[in-house]
């Protein structure tokens, strides 16, 4: 009597990503910041943006309404904390661009302050996420400041793609964490740090 083993059934691999999730990139970030806090991997947080409270209502005693608020400056980056002793600043950027990041993307003033985080030896950087591919990158300050630099002197206003795949580290996307930039710091960052203090 011949046995008959039941057929395999075909399996797909199932794609992370965000869709899967219905996050969005900052939520996500945040989601990943919870995750090193919870692990007591790392403390960084989401800046307050300022807020110039100008008008509000008092339908009730103890019920205050907002009416009417504005943004009282500029904000610089959207994160910061401390990994491993050191200061973290960063802000991420999202485009449905195939070919490149615009700089306009990237205010004038977030460009300024990281560029003041880095000189004081704190670690600056962006995230960015192409959408198109469903990729995300760590954008290390100095590429990001070259660029910057090169555009104010007549150079292409924008990051392209190949450049930021070649210059900056894929980041991949998980569960837990979702974008994990801590491990990229890990392997190439902080090493350097250490190794360029070493030799002062």
């Amino acid at each position: 009597m011949a046995i008959k083993y039941p057929t395999p059934k075909k399996t797909t691999e199932k794609i992370i990503n965000r869709a899967n999730l219905g996050m969005t990139l900052e939520s996500d970030i945040e989601a990943t910041n919870q995750y090193y806090l919870d692990k007591q991997i790392a403390v960084i947080y989401k800046k307050p943006t300022p807020v110039q409270v100008v008008t509000v209502s008092y339908p009730a005693r103890n019920k205050a309404k907002i009416v009417e608020a504005y943004y009282k400056t500029p904000s610089t980056t959207d994160f910061n904390g401390v990994y491993r002793g050191y200061y973290v600043d960063f802000d991420a950027k999202e485009t449905n661009s195939r070919t490149s990041i615009p700089l306009k993307n990237i205010p004038d003033h977030q460009i300024h302050h990281l560029k003041r985080v880095v000189d004081a030896g704190g670690i600056g950087f962006m995230i960015i996420y192409f959408a198109s591919y469903n990729q995300y990158f760590y954008l290390p300050f100095d590429v990001l400041y070259d660029h910057f630099q090169d555009s104010l002197h007549g150079g292409r206003k924008s990051i392209p793609y190949e450049t930021i795949k070649k210059e900056g580290y894929p980041i991949t996307f998980g569960y837990n964490p979702r974008i994990d930039y801590l491990s990229i710091l890990d392997q190439y960052v902080i090493p350097g740090l250490k190794q360029a203090s070493a030799c002062k």
